[in-house]
Protein backbone atom coordinates (compact mmCIF):
# COMPACT_ATOMS: atom_id res chain seq x y z
CA UNK A 1 0.00 0.00 0.00
CA UNK A 2 1.30 3.46 -0.86
CA UNK A 3 0.82 6.34 1.55
CA UNK A 4 0.74 10.10 1.11
CA UNK A 5 3.36 10.46 3.84
CA UNK A 6 5.76 8.26 5.75
CA UNK A 7 4.94 10.21 8.91
CA UNK A 8 2.09 12.51 9.88
CA UNK A 9 2.61 14.45 13.13
CA UNK A 10 -0.37 15.91 14.97
CA UNK A 11 0.83 18.80 17.11
CA UNK A 12 3.35 21.60 16.53
CA UNK A 13 4.92 21.78 19.98
CA UNK A 14 8.52 21.07 20.90
CA UNK A 15 8.23 17.27 20.71
CA UNK A 16 6.23 17.08 17.51
CA UNK A 17 8.35 19.63 15.69
CA UNK A 18 11.60 17.92 16.66
CA UNK A 19 10.35 14.48 15.57
CA UNK A 20 9.06 15.87 12.26
CA UNK A 21 12.30 17.71 11.48
CA UNK A 22 14.62 14.83 12.31
CA UNK A 23 12.50 12.27 10.44
CA UNK A 24 12.48 14.54 7.39
CA UNK A 25 16.26 14.90 7.45
CA UNK A 26 16.40 11.08 7.37
CA UNK A 27 14.61 11.21 4.04
CA UNK A 28 11.06 10.53 5.24
CA UNK A 29 8.09 12.28 3.66
CA UNK A 30 6.69 14.17 6.66
CA UNK A 31 3.62 16.33 7.30
CA UNK A 32 2.58 18.14 10.46
CA UNK A 33 -0.76 19.67 11.44
CA UNK A 34 -1.20 22.29 14.17
CA UNK A 35 -4.53 23.94 14.94
CA UNK A 36 -3.09 26.79 17.02
CA UNK A 37 0.33 28.44 17.20
CA UNK A 38 3.58 26.63 16.46
CA UNK A 39 5.80 26.13 19.47
CA UNK A 40 3.15 24.60 21.71
CA UNK A 41 2.73 25.10 25.43
CA UNK A 42 6.40 25.73 26.13
CA UNK A 43 7.05 28.48 23.62
CA UNK A 44 3.65 30.15 23.42
CA UNK A 45 1.99 29.74 26.84
CA UNK A 46 4.47 28.08 29.16
CA UNK A 47 8.19 27.92 29.86
CA UNK A 48 9.38 30.77 27.65
CA UNK A 49 6.89 33.56 28.47
CA UNK A 50 6.86 32.41 32.10
CA UNK A 51 10.65 32.67 32.39
CA UNK A 52 10.58 36.13 30.83
CA UNK A 53 7.99 37.10 33.45
CA UNK A 54 10.27 35.66 36.14
CA UNK A 55 13.07 37.92 34.92
CA UNK A 56 10.74 40.94 34.94
CA UNK A 57 9.55 40.18 38.47
CA UNK A 58 13.08 39.97 39.91
CA UNK A 59 14.02 43.58 39.14
CA UNK A 60 12.42 45.20 42.23
CA UNK A 61 14.70 43.20 44.56
CA UNK A 62 17.65 43.74 42.23
CA UNK A 63 17.11 47.51 42.34
CA UNK A 64 16.74 47.43 46.11
CA UNK A 65 20.01 45.50 46.38
CA UNK A 66 21.68 47.92 43.98
CA UNK A 67 21.00 50.77 46.40
CA UNK A 68 22.69 48.80 49.18
CA UNK A 69 25.71 48.40 46.88
CA UNK A 70 25.94 52.16 46.41
CA UNK A 71 24.01 52.66 43.21
CA UNK A 72 21.57 55.55 42.91
CA UNK A 73 18.64 53.70 41.32
CA UNK A 74 15.27 55.19 40.39
CA UNK A 75 12.25 53.52 38.82
CA UNK A 76 8.96 54.87 37.53
CA UNK A 77 7.32 51.50 38.17
CA UNK A 78 6.47 48.51 36.07
CA UNK A 79 4.60 48.87 32.75
CA UNK A 80 2.67 45.70 31.94
CA UNK A 81 1.84 47.18 28.53
CA UNK A 82 5.50 47.75 27.62
CA UNK A 83 6.49 44.31 28.81
CA UNK A 84 3.55 42.67 27.05
CA UNK A 85 4.39 44.31 23.72
CA UNK A 86 7.96 43.02 23.84
CA UNK A 87 6.82 39.61 25.08
CA UNK A 88 4.37 39.16 22.21
CA UNK A 89 7.00 40.26 19.70
CA UNK A 90 9.40 37.65 21.08
CA UNK A 91 6.78 34.89 20.93
CA UNK A 92 5.97 35.86 17.33
CA UNK A 93 9.67 35.64 16.53
CA UNK A 94 10.00 32.20 18.11
CA UNK A 95 6.92 30.90 16.32
CA UNK A 96 8.48 32.06 13.07
CA UNK A 97 11.65 30.17 13.96
CA UNK A 98 9.65 26.97 14.46
CA UNK A 99 7.84 27.40 11.15
CA UNK A 100 11.10 28.08 9.33
CA UNK A 101 12.77 25.04 10.89
CA UNK A 102 9.96 22.83 9.60
CA UNK A 103 9.91 24.29 6.10
CA UNK A 104 13.71 24.23 5.93
CA UNK A 105 13.65 20.52 6.78
CA UNK A 106 11.16 19.77 4.04
CA UNK A 107 8.18 19.15 6.33
CA UNK A 108 4.76 19.96 4.83
CA UNK A 109 2.65 21.89 7.35
CA UNK A 110 -1.10 22.30 7.68
CA UNK A 111 -2.64 25.00 9.86
CA UNK A 112 -5.64 22.88 10.78
CA UNK A 113 -7.07 20.57 13.41
CA UNK A 114 -6.29 16.93 12.72
CA UNK A 115 -8.24 13.88 13.86
CA UNK A 116 -7.75 10.18 13.25
CA UNK A 117 -10.05 8.39 10.84
CA UNK A 118 -8.30 5.04 11.05
CA UNK A 119 -4.87 3.58 11.79
CA UNK A 120 -3.33 5.24 8.72
CA UNK A 121 -5.65 8.15 7.87
CA UNK A 122 -5.72 11.70 9.20
CA UNK A 123 -8.69 14.03 8.60
CA UNK A 124 -8.15 17.80 8.70
CA UNK A 125 -10.64 20.50 9.62
CA UNK A 126 -10.12 21.86 6.09
CA UNK A 127 -11.85 18.76 4.73
CA UNK A 128 -8.63 17.20 3.43
CA UNK A 129 -7.61 13.63 4.23
CA UNK A 130 -4.14 12.12 4.10
CA UNK A 131 -2.73 8.67 4.65
CA UNK A 132 0.50 7.95 6.48
CA UNK A 133 2.51 4.85 7.26
CA UNK A 134 3.11 6.18 10.78
CA UNK A 135 1.15 8.75 12.80
CA UNK A 136 2.65 10.56 15.79
CA UNK A 137 0.29 12.25 18.26
CA UNK A 138 1.99 15.13 20.10
CA UNK A 139 -0.98 17.28 21.06
CA UNK A 140 0.17 18.22 24.57
CA UNK A 141 -2.15 19.21 27.39
CA UNK A 142 -4.23 22.06 28.75
CA UNK A 143 -5.00 23.57 32.17
CA UNK A 144 -8.29 22.60 33.81
CA UNK A 145 -10.72 24.46 36.05
CA UNK A 146 -12.20 22.75 39.10
CA UNK A 147 -15.87 21.81 39.21
CA UNK A 148 -17.27 24.42 41.59
CA UNK A 149 -19.81 27.27 41.40
CA UNK A 150 -18.45 30.27 39.52
CA UNK A 151 -15.22 28.61 38.36
CA UNK A 152 -15.87 29.76 34.80
CA UNK A 153 -15.01 33.30 35.94
CA UNK A 154 -11.47 32.36 36.97
CA UNK A 155 -8.41 32.40 34.75
CA UNK A 156 -5.86 29.64 34.09
CA UNK A 157 -2.19 29.71 33.13
CA UNK A 158 -2.99 30.10 29.40
CA UNK A 159 -4.80 33.37 30.19
CA UNK A 160 -2.19 35.05 32.36
CA UNK A 161 -0.12 36.25 29.42
CA UNK A 162 -3.11 37.92 27.76
CA UNK A 163 -4.42 40.11 30.59
CA UNK A 164 -4.99 43.71 29.45
CA UNK A 165 -3.89 44.99 32.84
CA UNK A 166 -2.34 43.47 35.92
CA UNK A 167 -4.87 43.06 38.74
CA UNK A 168 -4.25 44.79 42.04
CA UNK A 169 -5.08 41.57 43.89
CA UNK A 170 -5.23 37.92 42.89
CA UNK A 171 -6.10 34.62 44.55
CA UNK A 172 -4.12 31.66 43.26
CA UNK A 173 -5.61 28.22 43.86
CA UNK A 174 -3.12 25.35 43.91
CA UNK A 175 0.22 24.34 45.35
CA UNK A 176 2.09 22.85 42.40
CA UNK A 177 4.96 24.44 40.55
CA UNK A 178 2.73 26.50 38.24
CA UNK A 179 0.80 27.98 41.17
CA UNK A 180 3.96 28.75 43.14
CA UNK A 181 5.89 30.18 40.19
CA UNK A 182 3.09 32.59 39.29
CA UNK A 183 2.56 33.53 42.94
CA UNK A 184 6.19 34.65 43.03
CA UNK A 185 6.05 36.32 39.62
CA UNK A 186 2.90 38.36 40.31
CA UNK A 187 4.09 39.26 43.81
CA UNK A 188 7.31 40.58 42.28
CA UNK A 189 5.33 42.62 39.77
CA UNK A 190 3.45 44.36 42.57
CA UNK A 191 0.22 42.35 42.70
CA UNK A 192 -1.19 41.53 46.15
CA UNK A 193 -1.05 37.72 46.06
CA UNK A 194 -3.03 35.28 48.17
CA UNK A 195 -2.52 31.56 47.64
CA UNK A 196 -4.77 28.73 48.82
CA UNK A 197 -3.63 25.12 48.74
CA UNK A 198 -5.64 22.25 50.19
CA UNK A 199 -2.54 20.20 51.11
CA UNK A 200 -0.30 20.45 54.16
CA UNK A 201 2.64 21.89 52.19
CA UNK A 202 3.19 23.29 48.69
CA UNK A 203 5.14 21.50 45.94
CA UNK A 204 4.06 17.95 46.72
CA UNK A 205 6.52 15.37 45.41
CA UNK A 206 9.60 17.53 45.94
CA UNK A 207 12.00 17.20 48.86
CA UNK A 208 10.29 18.21 52.12
CA UNK A 209 13.17 20.36 53.35
CA UNK A 210 13.44 22.17 50.02
CA UNK A 211 9.75 22.91 49.67
CA UNK A 212 9.56 24.01 53.29
CA UNK A 213 12.24 26.64 52.71
CA UNK A 214 10.53 27.86 49.53
CA UNK A 215 7.23 28.23 51.42
CA UNK A 216 8.96 30.28 54.13
CA UNK A 217 10.68 32.51 51.59
CA UNK A 218 7.44 33.07 49.68
CA UNK A 219 5.69 34.16 52.86
CA UNK A 220 8.57 36.45 53.84
CA UNK A 221 8.33 38.04 50.39
CA UNK A 222 4.73 39.01 51.12
CA UNK A 223 2.68 36.16 49.61
CA UNK A 224 -0.32 35.38 51.82
CA UNK A 225 -0.10 31.58 51.75
CA UNK A 226 -2.87 29.51 53.33
CA UNK A 227 -2.29 25.75 53.58
CA UNK A 228 -5.11 23.29 54.16
CA UNK A 229 -7.47 25.68 52.36
CA UNK A 230 -9.28 25.88 49.06
CA UNK A 231 -12.40 27.59 47.77
CA UNK A 232 -16.01 26.44 47.81
CA UNK A 233 -17.47 28.94 45.37
CA UNK A 234 -16.89 32.30 43.72
CA UNK A 235 -19.20 34.90 42.21
CA UNK A 236 -18.78 38.27 40.47
CA UNK A 237 -19.10 41.29 42.72
CA UNK A 238 -18.07 44.92 42.74
CA UNK A 239 -14.29 45.08 42.37
CA UNK A 240 -13.81 41.47 41.31
CA UNK A 241 -15.02 38.17 42.74
CA UNK A 242 -16.42 37.21 46.13
CA UNK A 243 -14.70 34.00 47.19
CA UNK A 244 -15.88 31.65 49.93
CA UNK A 245 -13.13 29.43 51.31
CA UNK A 246 -13.05 26.19 53.27
CA UNK A 247 -11.20 28.01 56.07
CA UNK A 248 -14.36 30.03 56.72
CA UNK A 249 -13.24 33.30 55.15
CA UNK A 250 -15.00 35.33 52.49
CA UNK A 251 -12.93 37.87 50.57
CA UNK A 252 -13.02 39.84 47.35
CA UNK A 253 -10.20 39.43 44.82
CA UNK A 254 -9.85 41.25 41.52
CA UNK A 255 -8.81 37.99 39.82
CA UNK A 256 -8.91 34.30 40.70
CA UNK A 257 -6.30 32.07 39.07
CA UNK A 258 -6.78 28.29 39.01
CA UNK A 259 -3.54 26.29 38.88
CA UNK A 260 -5.23 23.02 39.75
CA UNK A 261 -3.80 20.63 37.20
CA UNK A 262 -3.57 19.86 33.51
CA UNK A 263 -5.19 17.29 31.26
CA UNK A 264 -3.92 15.70 28.02
CA UNK A 265 -5.41 16.98 24.74
CA UNK A 266 -7.07 13.74 23.65
CA UNK A 267 -10.73 14.73 23.44
CA UNK A 268 -12.44 14.28 20.07
CA UNK A 269 -9.32 13.08 18.26
CA UNK A 270 -10.91 9.75 17.33
CA UNK A 271 -8.35 7.79 19.32
CA UNK A 272 -10.50 5.31 21.20
CA UNK A 273 -12.69 4.71 18.19
CA UNK A 274 -9.75 3.22 16.30
CA UNK A 275 -8.36 1.23 19.23
CA UNK A 276 -5.88 3.59 20.93
CA UNK A 277 -6.05 3.02 24.69
CA UNK A 278 -6.49 5.99 27.01
CA UNK A 279 -5.72 6.07 30.74
CA UNK A 280 -7.94 7.30 33.55
CA UNK A 281 -6.72 10.86 33.14
CA UNK A 282 -7.25 10.89 29.37
CA UNK A 283 -3.58 10.20 28.62
CA UNK A 284 -2.54 8.02 25.69
CA UNK A 285 -1.15 4.71 26.95
CA UNK A 286 2.19 3.91 25.27
CA UNK A 287 4.99 1.38 25.72
CA UNK A 288 8.66 2.19 26.31
CA UNK A 289 9.03 3.00 22.60
CA UNK A 290 6.09 5.46 22.66
CA UNK A 291 3.95 3.04 20.63
CA UNK A 292 0.20 2.83 21.29
CA UNK A 293 -2.09 -0.20 21.13
CA UNK A 294 -2.41 0.56 17.39
CA UNK A 295 1.02 -0.35 15.92
CA UNK A 296 1.11 2.47 13.35
CA UNK A 297 0.30 5.17 15.93
CA UNK A 298 2.78 6.59 18.42
CA UNK A 299 2.50 9.38 21.00
CA UNK A 300 5.03 11.59 22.81
CA UNK A 301 5.07 14.48 25.24
CA UNK A 302 2.48 15.67 27.74
CA UNK A 303 -0.34 13.84 25.95
CA UNK A 304 1.13 10.55 27.24
CA UNK A 305 1.03 11.60 30.89
CA UNK A 306 4.60 10.47 31.53
CA UNK A 307 6.94 13.34 32.44
CA UNK A 308 5.45 16.69 31.42
CA UNK A 309 8.66 18.56 30.62
CA UNK A 310 9.68 20.08 27.29
CA UNK A 311 13.16 18.48 27.13
CA UNK A 312 11.56 15.11 27.85
CA UNK A 313 9.10 15.53 24.96
CA UNK A 314 12.04 16.38 22.68
CA UNK A 315 13.99 13.32 23.80
CA UNK A 316 10.91 11.15 23.27
CA UNK A 317 10.64 12.57 19.75
CA UNK A 318 14.27 11.75 19.05
CA UNK A 319 13.87 8.22 20.43
CA UNK A 320 10.79 7.75 18.22
CA UNK A 321 12.78 8.65 15.10
CA UNK A 322 15.62 6.33 16.13
CA UNK A 323 13.15 3.50 16.64
CA UNK A 324 10.91 3.94 13.59
CA UNK A 325 13.10 5.57 10.93
CA UNK A 326 16.63 4.49 11.83
CA UNK A 327 15.91 0.89 12.77
CA UNK A 328 17.47 1.38 16.18
CA UNK A 329 14.85 0.57 18.86
CA UNK A 330 15.44 3.20 21.54
CA UNK A 331 13.40 3.32 24.75
CA UNK A 332 13.12 6.67 26.47
CA UNK A 333 15.15 7.05 29.66
CA UNK A 334 12.99 8.80 32.26
CA UNK A 335 15.39 8.21 35.15
CA UNK A 336 17.32 10.98 36.93
CA UNK A 337 15.87 13.92 35.00
CA UNK A 338 17.18 17.25 36.37
CA UNK A 339 14.48 19.88 36.71
CA UNK A 340 13.95 23.36 38.06
CA UNK A 341 11.05 25.24 39.58
CA UNK A 342 11.31 28.97 38.95
CA UNK A 343 9.96 30.14 42.26
CA UNK A 344 11.87 32.83 44.13
CA UNK A 345 14.18 31.31 45.25
CA UNK A 346 14.40 28.60 42.59
CA UNK A 347 14.50 24.88 43.28
CA UNK A 348 16.86 22.70 41.28
CA UNK A 349 16.49 18.97 41.81
CA UNK A 350 17.70 15.67 40.42
CA UNK A 351 17.19 12.16 41.73
CA UNK A 352 15.38 11.01 44.86
CA UNK A 353 13.99 13.13 47.65
CA UNK A 354 15.13 12.31 51.17
CA UNK A 355 11.73 10.76 51.83
CA UNK A 356 11.93 8.48 48.79
CA UNK A 357 15.50 7.42 49.50
CA UNK A 358 14.88 6.65 53.18
CA UNK A 359 12.00 4.39 52.22
CA UNK A 360 14.28 2.43 49.88
CA UNK A 361 17.60 2.01 51.65
CA UNK A 362 19.87 3.32 54.44
CA UNK A 363 21.13 6.81 53.55
CA UNK A 364 23.24 9.70 54.80
CA UNK A 365 21.93 13.25 54.49
CA UNK A 366 24.32 16.13 53.85
CA UNK A 367 22.66 19.51 54.06
CA UNK A 368 23.49 23.15 54.70
CA UNK A 369 21.44 26.34 54.73
CA UNK A 370 22.91 29.84 54.81
CA UNK A 371 22.49 33.46 53.75
CA UNK A 372 24.17 33.97 50.35
CA UNK A 373 26.82 36.65 50.19
CA UNK A 374 25.14 38.92 47.65
CA UNK A 375 21.84 39.20 49.49
CA UNK A 376 23.37 39.21 52.97
CA UNK A 377 25.54 42.21 52.08
CA UNK A 378 22.40 44.03 50.98
CA UNK A 379 20.78 43.33 54.34
CA UNK A 380 18.27 40.76 53.18
CA UNK A 381 17.46 37.71 55.28
CA UNK A 382 16.99 35.24 52.40
CA UNK A 383 18.40 31.76 52.90
CA UNK A 384 19.51 29.08 50.45
CA UNK A 385 19.76 25.29 50.79
CA UNK A 386 22.20 22.71 49.42
CA UNK A 387 21.42 19.04 50.01
CA UNK A 388 22.79 15.65 49.00
CA UNK A 389 21.23 12.25 49.70
CA UNK A 390 23.89 9.51 49.72
CA UNK A 391 23.52 5.72 49.72
CA UNK A 392 25.28 4.10 52.66
CA UNK A 393 25.76 0.89 50.66
CA UNK A 394 27.60 2.18 47.58
CA UNK A 395 28.14 5.89 48.39
CA UNK A 396 26.33 7.01 45.24
CA UNK A 397 24.62 10.39 45.35
CA UNK A 398 20.94 9.43 45.04
CA UNK A 399 19.60 12.96 45.03
CA UNK A 400 20.74 16.58 44.88
CA UNK A 401 18.46 19.45 45.87
CA UNK A 402 19.30 23.14 45.64
CA UNK A 403 17.15 26.07 46.75
CA UNK A 404 18.85 29.28 45.68
CA UNK A 405 18.90 32.01 43.05
CA UNK A 406 20.18 30.33 39.89
CA UNK A 407 19.40 26.81 41.16
CA UNK A 408 18.22 25.82 37.69
CA UNK A 409 21.62 26.64 36.23
CA UNK A 410 23.41 24.74 39.00
CA UNK A 411 21.32 21.59 38.84
CA UNK A 412 21.97 21.13 35.12
CA UNK A 413 25.63 20.54 35.89
CA UNK A 414 25.07 18.59 39.10
CA UNK A 415 22.64 16.43 37.12
CA UNK A 416 25.48 15.21 34.89
CA UNK A 417 27.39 13.91 37.90
CA UNK A 418 24.35 12.25 39.47
CA UNK A 419 23.36 10.67 36.15
CA UNK A 420 26.90 9.28 35.77
CA UNK A 421 26.64 7.62 39.19
CA UNK A 422 29.01 9.90 41.08
CA UNK A 423 29.72 9.02 44.69
CA UNK A 424 29.97 11.37 47.63
CA UNK A 425 33.73 10.90 47.47
CA UNK A 426 33.69 12.05 43.82
CA UNK A 427 32.01 15.24 44.99
CA UNK A 428 34.54 15.55 47.85
CA UNK A 429 37.49 15.21 45.45
CA UNK A 430 36.20 18.10 43.36
CA UNK A 431 37.82 21.41 44.23
CA UNK A 432 35.45 24.16 45.31
CA UNK A 433 34.90 27.28 43.23
CA UNK A 434 35.16 30.13 45.72
CA UNK A 435 33.32 32.30 46.55
CA UNK A 436 30.12 30.76 45.19
CA UNK A 437 26.96 29.33 46.68
CA UNK A 438 27.40 26.06 44.82
CA UNK A 439 30.80 25.32 46.40
CA UNK A 440 28.86 24.03 49.41
CA UNK A 441 27.86 21.02 47.30
CA UNK A 442 31.47 19.79 47.41
CA UNK A 443 32.49 21.00 50.89
CA UNK A 444 29.89 19.24 53.09
CA UNK A 445 31.99 16.64 54.94
CA UNK A 446 29.77 15.37 57.77
CA UNK A 447 26.21 14.06 57.39
CA UNK A 448 23.65 15.94 59.46
CA UNK A 449 21.60 12.76 59.90
CA UNK A 450 21.41 9.14 58.80
CA UNK A 451 18.38 6.98 58.18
Amino acid sequence: MSFDYDLFVIGGGSGGVRAARVAATEGARVALAEEDRYGGTCVIRGCVPKKLMVFASEYPDAMEDARAYGWNVHSDGFSWETFGTRLNAELDRLEGVYRNLLSGSGVTTYDARATLKDAHTVSLSTGEEFTAKHILVATGGHPVRPDLPGAEHGIVSDDIFHLDTLPKSILIIGGGYIACEFACILNGLGVQVTQYYRGAQILRGFDDEARGLVAEEMQQAGIDLHLGSTILEMAPTEGGYQVKATNGTEKVFEQVFFATGRRPNTDDLGLEEIGVELGRGGEIVVDEYSQTAVPSIYAIGDVTGRVALTPVAIREGMAFVETVFKGNPTPVDHELIPTAIFTQPEIGTVGMTEEEARAREPVEIYCTSFKPMQQAFAGRQNRVLMKLIVSKANRRVLGCHIVAPGAGEMIQLAGIAVKMGATKEDFDRTCAVHPTMSEEIVTMKTPIRTA
